[in-house]
């Protein structure tokens, strides 16, 4: 048996694994279906490119508000069980805006305010499932574990958008009714994973122990460059809010048209994260990252100018192949040099800053689009994301020069 497929199978045997696994993807999966449903449901009654945006602000706002209590719960509390509540309140959040969408008197209000609460449970459940993964296997087995999910969660993403297109044209409640199925079976795997509570003196909550993830990170260069690289590459380039503008009235794609925008990016990501399994970022991984953001830049410009849904799909591929790269350094820098004891709230920090490239970006971008077109708000976010890159490689050289992702420590 070769070094390589033994490797592979002392990953698998990894108790716990394989459930948590399937929690975090079937959860991811009925997040796309759900986004799908929700842009074009809005888009449907509004026809507004600041409605859009709309959808990113109300999900970022909750996480704002509560993500550095939330890291804190994640650990002073029993992250698996704050994951399972989380999941159980979105499986009754769908199947109320199924039934809500069925009866025909879900609103543009109703389905932000639905959205608002999918972010509060969202900023609860993130940094506590975070800490799942290095929890679960050592560090030599890190980096491939972490392309291994990467590739499954790249997977969901590329058969939620897909599958959302197409089921969105038997009705919005069609895609909410099986988002509630979704988000029921991830609690339930949740619910059986074997993952050890390790029971902690409870903190106080006082602002040094809730903000202790941004004290912690203030001594960590090469992992707070490669957080805020990310966030500005992503708010600035991020073109995903404005698919649904993109597949009616740029490219005349209908619902099925913008399914495939939507899984563009994932397909590019799996195929990358896929490799990276195979063959995980060994030296030179910061020199990569960087790269990899460039090539993030000149793909959003490319999508902002294509009128041809073929040249925008590949676009969007090579953007989501390039974007994993930088998520698995990042991820790899946040939890293996990050105390146990931290991790929940050094992830919050982490998913306040995905959350304000995402959700915040979507918001940015439909505001811009808004004000001076859609095309140059794209293209001029390409250019954005190129400039950020070239000074975050000036301002944080110790990022620049990481070398090997599974010799990171949290000394």
């Amino acid at each position: 048996m070769s070094e390589q497929t033994m490797t592979d199978t002392a990953l698998l045997r990894q108790p716990g694994l394989l459930a948590c696994l399937v929690g975090r993807n079937v959860a991811a999966f009925s997040s796309q279906v759900q986004s799908v449903a929700v842009g074009w449901q809005i888009y449907a009654l509004t026809h507004s490119a600041a409605a859009l945006g709309f959808v990113g602000l109300m999900q970022f706002l909750p996480m704002f508000a509560l993500i550095f209590p939330a890291g804190h719960a994640a650990d002073q509390f029993n992250r698996r069980r704050i994951v399972m509540i989380c999941q159980i309140v979105e499986t009754c959040s769908a199947a109320i805006m199924a039934i809500l969408s069925f009866e025909h008197v879900l609103g543009p209000w109703g389905i932000y305010a639905m959205v608002m609460l999918f972010g509060a449970c969202r900023a609860f459940e993130m940094p506590a499932q975070q800490t799942f993964l290095p929890s679960l296997v050592p560090a030599s087995l890190f980096p491939k574990a972490s392309a291994l999910s990467s590739s499954l969660f790249q997977v969901a993403s590329i058969a939620g958008p897909s599958l959302g297109g197409v089921l969105y044209g038997l009705g919005a409640d069609t895609c909410y009714a099986l988002c509630a199925i979704g988000f029921g079976v991830s609690a339930v795997a949740t619910g059986v994973m074997r993952l050890q509570f390790t029971v902690r003196p409870r903190q106080p909550v006082t602002l040094e122990s809730v903000f202790g993830g941004i004290a912690f990170l203030r001594g960590k260069p090469a992992m707070l460059g490669a957080i805020s690289l990310d966030l500005f590459a992503v708010l600035l380039g991020g073109a995903t809010a404005l698919l649904p503008l993109y597949a009616d009235t740029i490219l005349h794609a209908g619902s099925t048209g913008l399914g495939l925008l939507r899984a563009g990016p994932a397909v590019g990501a799996m195929l990358m994260a896929g490799i990276l399994t195979r063959w995980p970022l060994n030296r030179h991984a910061g020199r990569i990252m960087f790269l990899s953001v460039a090539i993030f830049g000149v793909a959003t410009i490319v999508f902002g100018l294509s009128r041809s849904v073929a040249v925008s799909v590949i676009a969007l591929m090579v953007l989501g192949a390039a974007d994993v790269v930088s998520v698995m350094v990042r991820g790899a820098l946040v939890q293996l040099g990050t105390p146990d004891e931290m991790r929940g709230r050094v992830s919050a920090v982490n998913m306040l800053f995905i959350g304000s490239s995402n959700q915040l970006g979507e918001f940015e971008s439909g505001m811009v689009a808004s004000a001076i077109g859609a095309v140059p708000a794209v293209v001029l976010g390409g250019i954005g994301t190129l400039i950020v890159t070239v000074l975050w490689m000036r301002l944080f050289p110790g990022l620049r020069d990481l070398d090997r992702l599974d010799e990171i420590t949290s000394d």
